[in-house]
């Protein structure tokens, strides 16, 4: 068996990640067509923010408030290799993105034109429920996005 370093197995599984997320939603796709494999995808990312703010909040000990949704979705996006800028605002943060992995995988397979509707759709989804699991009180609002011709997403948390 070959010995990997900590930092080959956490590539591993994060590109393993990637992969099976685009691999499923191309077969959804291919099976009842692109607006059903987009609600399906929409779906399921109700409810997979959900379990990694839960894993973060469980490893970090933080558990509510805009400072801990700081630190464990800023976490998130460092293992999934964005490329970000944090700036502090009175009443919450802003989050910049200069690099998506995401709209990275869409380009890369040939699908850039779907890059928008999927994204538009999928983050507002997923950072919503990033906000809620550590406040209701806390708001989540999209600026701008890299994947419908902005160069950074531009990311709002605030209460």
């Amino acid at each position: 068996m070959a010995e990997l370093s900590d930092r080959q197995i956490a590539d591993f599984f994060r590109r393993s990640y990637t992969a099976v997320d685009g691999l499923w939603f191309v077969k959804a796709e291919d099976k009842h067509g692109f607006e059903a494999a987009l609600d399906l995808d929409d779906e399921v990312w109700k409810v997979f923010p959900k379990v990694q703010a839960r894993m973060l909040k469980e490893m970090t000990g933080l558990t509510f408030g805009l400072e801990a949704l700081r630190e464990c979705f800023t976490t998130k996006l460092a293992i999934e290799g964005f490329r970000f800028d944090i700036e502090t605002l009175s009443d919450g943060f802003r989050v910049s993105i200069s690099r998506c992995p995401w709209h990275d995988a869409m380009v890369k397979s040939g699908r850039e034109a779907l890059s928008g509707k999927v994204g538009t759709r999928i983050c507002r989804t997923e950072y919503t429920v990033w906000a809620a699991e550590f406040g209701q009180a806390i708001r989540f609002r999209r600026e701008s996005e890299i994947c419908s011709g902005s160069e950074r997403c531009v990311l709002e948390f605030s209460r």
